[in-house]
């Protein structure tokens, strides 16, 4: 995950919501497994959006399951396997298992065709099919790419064009938003909502300043949220930075 910068004024980092500095074991898990499925994505050659769908699937799944039934990275191996298909990336279930064995075993040669492999695919597609039916196949995830992409390109007409080029305003906002899927910030919140708040929280820790006018500039994006909603969102994200630590 990235380190999100200080302000131009302060440099210092923001923090946490202190009451949320508590971390249950069954969060760890989650952040844990979310990082998994993000670095196979990687090695697997996903795109991004197939990534954040599996890391989608996999949150709204264990909102009403339980770790202590559900083994969560078979969970996540099928969510990976799910999100080829919703997104049209399709990728076989071999490279899956063997790119994922090799995760918890570096070196490893890829698993041979026995009996082992052949129980731990069948598995794989058995917990798709729970994964299905436990969203009543209700997969298909709006995420907050896109808007992020209108409101960066909105953004960068309001500011100085000089102020711009020397500040990495759009490649942290899509940082943030990337890290965002490690915990339940992701399906929390609203799309165009969560792609604000990290623009919000980029634009924030570089200091860029914007024309004043009758309407806040994120007022101007996006007019059905508060800055309270806002301060929320960024409050999950930087939870999830604080958090980092406590999981390694």
């Amino acid at each position: 995950m990235m380190e999100v910068a200080g302000t131009s004024q302060a440099r210092t980092r923001p923090t946490a919501d202190p009451a949320k500095g508590v971390v249950s074991p069954e969060v760890k898990t989650h952040f844990r497994v979310c990082r998994f499925i993000i670095e196979t994505g990687v090695k697997l050659g996903m795109k991004s959006l197939p990534v954040a769908t599996a890391c989608a699937l996999y949150h709204r799944f264990f909102r009403t399951a339980s770790l202590d039934v559900y083994e969560p990275y078979l969970v996540a191996m099928s969510a990976i396997y799910l999100a080829g298909k919703v997104e049209e990336q399709h990728l076989r279930t071999r490279d899956i298992i063997n790119v994922c064995h090799r995760f918890f075993h570096p070196g490893s040669e890829p698993m041979e065709l026995d009996n082992k492999f052949w129980e731990l695919r069948d598995s794989v597609v058995q917990c798709e099919l729970l994964i299905l039916r436990q969203l009543n196949f209700q997969v298909a995830n709006e995420h907050p790419h896109k808007y992020l992409l209108h409101y960066l390109v909105s953004v960068r007409n309001l500011v100085n064009r000089h102020a711009w080029a020397r500040t990495p305003i759009a490649e942290t906002a899509w940082a943030l938003l990337k890290d965002s899927y490690h915990g339940v910030v992701c399906v929390k919140h609203a799309p165009q909502h969560l792609a604000l708040a990290v623009l919000y929280l980029a634009i924030q820790s570089y200091g860029v300043e914007f024309p004043t006018g009758e309407l806040e500039w994120w007022q101007a994006l996006c007019d059905d949220i508060s800055r309270g909603e806002i301060d929320e969102i960024m409050s999950d994200l930087l939870h999830l930075y604080d958090m980092e630590a406590k999981c390694m």
